[in-house]
Parts: structure tokens; sequence; C-alpha cells
């Protein structure tokens, strides 16, 4: 055995294997270097999208947002042609003929293409996805009748966290429908019912007075980006008349505004005495039918007798 040890070590060519090793080690410092230049100009080009887009007038957290997830894939695609490269390389300094390889990963590759037709709209469906600023990272978007917050954008798929808690993954294929509640701007849209005995102008006025009054002296007024809309009555329902009015807020601000703006519409609605009314029905008990009467009134003689 130690013989053996002996021969192999003194068939080593040191000399090739000092090279390979240092050319190794300039591939790694290499592939290091080319990894941080690429960090740094996805960094700028993020800075880049926030500045642009910002000037355009697109909010600073929907700009944000944006930004971020581009930068996220850019750096995921760079990730995997980075290492790519230098798997490639590192096999070539050993002595592996990288030649066949290429030649059998293109085979491969037709080959996997036929047979992940459904990965490659994925990916197509998710590239025109993000070019076309559909959806981004924090997000609150409906897909396919499912709404939730986007935690992830990805080339295949996207991830919504709904309400409780639940990760939803949809493959970008199989999106047939798409909603993002966030986009610029978020709208409260409230359906307000008030008496049929209301005056409709005092009415209409308070629900004016309590969303200016929220914009300027509560502390989400700072997520309304424009005075109440009021579109006038919009329903005659069962018990009430339906009055239509909506909120302009920051994206994904129009459920903590909506909240507060109907917490303080009630206390004005009782300040002012005026009704909210809730669904009702009354019960009117009639007299028996005159055949009943006679029979029960026969039955009772019978039993006397």
């Amino acid at each position: 055995m130690k013989d053996a040890l002996h021969t192999l070590w003194g068939e080593i060519n040191w000399a090739g294997a000092i090279k390979s090793g240092i050319r190794i080690f300039v591939w790694v410092v290499a592939m290091w270097v080319v990894w941080a230049l690429l960090r740094s100009l996805i960094f700028r080009f993020e800075k880049r999208v926030v500045s642009r887009t910002r000037k355009q007038g697109e909010p600073a957290s929907e700009a944000q947002k944006r930004a971020e997830t581009l930068a996220r894939l850019m750096k995921q695609g760079v990730s995997i042609s980075v290492a790519l490269i230098f798997v490639l390389g590192i096999l070539r300094e050993i002595g592996i003929d990288i030649g066949p390889v290429l030649a059998s990963a293109g085979v491969a590759g037709l080959a996997i293409g036929f047979g992940a037709q459904n990965l490659v709209r994925d990916v197509i469906s998710g590239f025109f996805m993000l070019l076309e600023n559909q959806v981004r990272v924090g997000d609150v978007a409906v897909v396919n009748g499912t709404s939730g917050l986007v935690e992830a954008v990805n080339f295949r798929t996207i991830v919504l966290r709904d309400l409780t808690g639940t990760v939803h993954v949809f493959p970008n294929g199989t999106i047939n429908t798409l909603s993002n509640m966030t986009l610029n701007w978020s709208g409260y849209v409230m359906d307000i019912g008030v008496a049929y005995k209301e005056d409709l102008d005092s009415v209409i006025d308070t629900i004016e007075e309590v969303g200016k009054s929220l914009q300027e002296n509560s502390p989400v007024g700072r997520y309304i980006l424009e005075p109440i809309e009021v579109f006038g009555v919009d329903d005659f329902g069962d018990s009430a008349i339906i009055v239509k009015a909506r909120l302009k807020t920051m994206p994904g601000q129009q459920w903590l505004v909506g909240r507060a703006y109907r917490k303080q519409l009630k206390y004005a609605f009782d300040k002012k005495g005026i009704e909210i009314p809730f669904p009702h029905r009354s019960l009117y008990f009639g007299e028996a039918s005159k055949e009943v009467a006679v029979k029960l009134i026969e039955s009772g003689a019978k039993a006397d007798k």
C-alpha cells in the first residue's frame, strides 16, 4: 500500500497541477469580481428605475416595489448564468472536454423543451407580466378569484398569502384573471344606507363633512389622496335608500381609511339623528275562516253532551 501511494505520488504532474490550481483560483476570483460588478449594476438599475418612475408621477412606494421585483429577478438570472459559466470553466481546467457536455446539454435541452411546454409557457407569461408591470411584490391582488398579498413574483410562479396566512402558488401560465387592487392608487367604495324619511341633501352634506374632517384631522388623513366623492343615490332598497361614495387613498391603505371613516360616519349620523335602517318584517294575524270556526263550535257542543 505504501509503495502504491509512493508510485501514485511520483506520477503526479506537479507543474501541471500547480498551473491548473492557479487557473482555477483565477477563475474563482474572476467570477467573484463579475458577480460583484453585476450586483452593483443591478443596484444602480434599481435606483434608476425608482427615480424615473417617480418623475413620471408614480408614488414612491409603487416605484420601489416595481424596482425590487425586477432587481430580484435579474439577480436570479445573473446567478444562474455566472454559476453555469463557472462550472464549465472549472471542468475545462481539470481536463474535461466540455464540447460533448455542451452538445449533450443542447440535445437534452431540446428534449426537455418538447416535454416542458407548460414550463416554457409559465416563463413567457411571467416575463410579459413583469414587462407590462401588471403586479409587484407587496401588491394586493386577486388571481383566478383568490385574493392576497403578493409575496413573490418569479419567472414561473406568483405567490399570494391570504388574510388567514395561507400561501397560494399559481404558475404564471395558468393565470386567467389578475386584478391588482393597489396599483398606483386604491379606492374604498361604500354603499351607505339611510331611511326613506331622511333628507338626502342633509345626508350627502354629512357624508362630505365627515370625509373632510377625516382627511384634515385624523391620523389616517395622510393616506387620503382626494376629497371624498359622493356619486349620489345608487339604489332604492327594501328598507333603505343607498348612497354610493368613494375614498381615494394611497395603495393598500383603503381598508384602514375605510374602517376609520365608517366609524366617524356612524357617530355623525347618531349626532344628527339620521337613521341607519335595518331589514325588518311585520307580521299580521288574521281571523280564522268561518268553516274552521263552525267545526270548532260543533266539536265543543258534542263534547258538552
